[in-house]
């Protein structure tokens, strides 16, 4: 299983979105955002500079040197 993008509301009602892992582990978290919409399209900025590959995913795991240049293989 792929990572999985997960929306909440945190204490002070903004809305962020943070990252896990296939094994549960958080790898990114957003800023807070306004709306639920706002949080959403920064998801859909994520993916996007993915699907531009315009960003690296570099596994932090020690001995690790596999860079993934695409979402697909993460």
């Amino acid at each position: 299983m792929a990572g999985t993008f997960e929306v909440y509301e945190d204490a002070g009602g903004k809305h962020r979105f943070r990252l896990k892992a296939s094994n549960g582990q958080v790898i990114a978290s957003s800023q807070g955002y306004e709306s639920k919409a706002a949080c959403l399209n920064g998801i859909r900025s994520v993916l996007n500079k993915f699907a531009q590959r315009d960003c690296r995913v570099i596994p932090i795991q020690l001995g690790s040197t596999k860079v993934f240049d695409d979402p697909r293989n993460i």
